[in-house]
């Protein structure tokens, strides 16, 4: 038998469209709707269930979705899904989808802050404004005639693209499949033209996941290669760039300046240099989350398409694995 969990925070209307789309299917809501404005929503198999659940919409816990014997499919409401691929995490056989596409906006509107941000010297300003100093900087930059490199061009960094080319950047994108075109790339590289690519970048931007190959992709050689007026912004995973590299080069004037909404470690130790680079802008993992509302609505239109594929039998979108 057929039981489906469902862990979004769902109201009256959006409970109905799913028992809807579920049909004849039993489907138990064990969301609440009170934490709908937490920025990171949460999600648990009641124990009581676990014996019986076939499909969980919601980042469950390993170790519950490991008690689920019967499970045939996790929908999660994150566009990551690192934990659930790890070797031995879930049975084989478990189909994985994920909520990209939810994202792209929100993430994109946060980088594109950030580069604006530390091009004009904001961070400066504000410190300075606590000391009520009152300081001009001197010459700041612009995105438009810039090269932005943007390493990862799927939702985040085709948006992200987008952006900045409207400001008058030429685009640069970086990608596993070189012959694929994306909305708002004017020129697309492999990862094996990169150390070419950041020769030319006035920014380097990364939307990656975390996965052996981009583990460091940004490195003390890689580094080197940039102009030291060149920018890092990283929003996508914290490891793909090492971060004591980086601090080093901010200090050294390797690089010009860097926004990260992610690091590696996160959160950074609290004697880690990069606390303390007036040159680096850093977030703590916000740049996604819910705090769009058309975040939080997309995500539930990709689950509420999902469930009416599972219970029809039709392919999946947005699957993992």
């Amino acid at each position: 038998m057929t039981c489906i969990i469902n862990c979004l925070p769902l109201n009256d209307d959006e409970r109905k469209a799913f028992r809807e789309a579920a049909g004849d299917v039993r489907q138990e809501f064990v969301g609440d709707l009170s934490t709908r404005r937490n920025i990171s929503w949460s999600a648990e198999v009641p124990e009581n269930l676990r014996e019986e659940t076939t499909a969980v919409i919601g980042n469950a816990p390993v170790e519950q979705l490991a008690e689920c014997p019967k499970l045939q499919w996790l929908q999660t409401f994150s566009a990551g899904v690192d934990s659930y691929l790890k070797p031995g995490a879930l049975a084989q056989g478990v189909r994985v989808t994920s909520a990209s596409g939810a994202y792209g906006h929100a993430v994109a509107e946060h980088m594109f802050a950030m580069t604006l941000a530390l091009l004009k010297d904001l961070p400066l300003y504000r410190d300075q404004q606590h000391d009520r100093r009152w300081k001009p900087s001197g010459h700041v930059g612009t995105l438009d005639g810039a090269n932005v490199a943007i390493l990862g061009t799927g939702d985040i960094g085709a948006h992200y693209a987008r952006l900045c080319r409207a400001c008058g950047s030429r685009t640069i994108g970086v990608r596993r499949n070189a012959a694929v075109a994306v909305d708002g790339i004017d020129d697309m590289h492999s990862f094996e033209e990169l150390d070419a690519v950041l020769q030319v970048a006035d920014v380097v931007a990364l939307a990656l996941p975390s996965t052996p190959e981009t583990r460091h992709i940004i490195n003390a050689e890689r580094l080197r290669l940039m102009s030291n007026n060149a920018m890092v912004i990283n929003a996508g995973r914290g490891d793909a760039i090492d971060c004591d590299a980086l601090a080093d080069a901010l200090k050294g004037g390797d690089i010009s300046c860097a926004g990260l909404d992610v690091t590696d470690p996160e959160p950074l130790p609290s004697e880690h240099p990069l606390w303390g680079e007036s040159r680096c802008l850093i977030t703590p993992h916000i740049a996604g989350g819910t705090h769009l509302k058309s975040t939080a609505d997309r995500i539930i239109a990709i689950a509420l398409d999902n469930v009416r594929n599972y219970v029809s039998g039709q392919a999946l979108s947005n699957r993992m694995r």
